[in-house]
């Protein structure tokens, strides 16, 4: 390995369990998580209370090279995210920002902004960093790469059942739609589109729960670290 300790890279489409497994991965690992979904959230809700339009790549690029954003610890959860030293962790987990943030990627713009940031939190390694590019543009040469995945289904109905438990009303079969809908804008979009990277470990939690999918993401981690 380059690093010391590895940079664990964790790719896949939405609902898939990322943030859950990445989170309880990091802590068994005893290595720091950082959430890359977490980072377009807040651009796009910055954008949204700047009255910025999605589309507008130009400006949302702008104003995502002058964002200060950063990650503070949290004893109870993942590390929280922070806007101008203000937590904005709640306000980043609505449909309408989830939706924005899958919007407001597909900008070079953005992603440029934002790339730099992404490999000095993690430049280190004992790190875990999910999100849709990690494995095949952000760390290429990440030492694990696992691409997590599950059925449509079975990923559209993770989500409605976490807004239900935030207290979110949504329509079951409208986010399972809307689920389907932003895989098809990710995995088409022209920069850094959602794709596993070719040496990527699959690990598909359509049958097994998250706990069981953390132990088969760690037992890759400790093959790697063994070799």
């Amino acid at each position: 390995m380059k690093r010391s300790r590895p940079v664990v890279a964790i790719d896949g489409p939405a609902g898939a369990g990322k943030s859950t497994c990445a989170g309880r991965l990091a802590n068994r690992l005893g290595y720091v998580l950082v959430d890359t979904g977490a980072l377009y959230r807040g651009v796009a809700l910055a954008a949204a209370e700047a009255g910025i339009s999605f589309d507008d790549g130009p400006r949302l690029g702008e104003l995502t090279r002058n964002l200060p954003l950063r990650f503070a610890p949290n004893a109870d959860g993942p590390p929280k995210l922070m806007i101008n030293d203000i937590d904005r962790s709640a306000d980043i987990r609505t449909p309408e920002i989830s939706k924005g943030a899958s919007d407001v990627s597909k900008h070079a713009e953005v992603r440029d902004a934002l790339l730099g940031l992404q490999r000095k939190l993690g430049e280190d390694g004992g790190v875990v960093l999910e999100g849709r590019d990690i494995g095949t543009v952000v760390f290429p040469d990440a030492e694990v790469k696992i691409f997590l995945t599950a059925s449509e289904k079975v990923r559209g109905e993770r989500r409605w059942h976490e807004l239900r438990a935030r207290g979110v009303l949504a329509d079951r079969d409208q986010t399972v739609a809307e689920v389907a809908a932003r895989d098809l804008q990710d995995s088409q979009r022209p920069v850094a589109p959602l794709k596993p990277a070719s040496d990527a470990i699959h690990v598909d939690t359509s049958e097994i729960d998250l706990e069981a999918a953390v132990s088969q993401m760690e037992s890759i981690v400790r093959a790697k670290l063994a070799s």
